[in-house]
């Protein structure tokens, strides 16, 4: 099973909740939503315009904490490998490009020479 990749550029102080609005819209109708801490707020667990079930983990701080399937969390593995593949290229992985034009071309090159679309 690949993972769908869609790409939103942010900047490096972007949190990453801020810019999961746009790529949740993007992304194709799913049973389960996997996600880092990074993605644990009230606006993307509640997620009205999909039908997905989040199953992310809880942030320490957070007071309520919410049904967590570490089972599940698992199938996740393959997003950060699909990562990884793409920062064996060392221009991804450095960040040489100063537009951000540049560096998501060089991106999407890496994930089409990784894995052959």
């Amino acid at each position: 099973m690949r993972p769908v990749a869609r790409c939103l550029l942010t900047g490096g102080q972007v949190a990453d909740y801020t810019a999961a609005a746009v790529l949740l819209a993007r992304l194709p109708p799913c049973e389960i939503l996997h996600g880092d801490k990074g993605y644990d707020s009230d606006a993307i667990r509640r997620g009205e315009e999909r039908s997905a079930m989040p199953n992310i983990p809880p942030k320490a701080n957070r007071k309520w904490k919410n049904c967590f399937s570490p089972f599940l969390y698992r199938r996740r593995n393959a997003i950060e490998r699909m990562f990884c593949r793409i920062k064996d290229f060392r221009r991804v992985a450095t960040r040489y490009d100063g537009n951000a034009a540049n560096f998501l071309a060089a991106v999407c090159i890496a994930a089409t020479v990784s894995y052959r679309l």
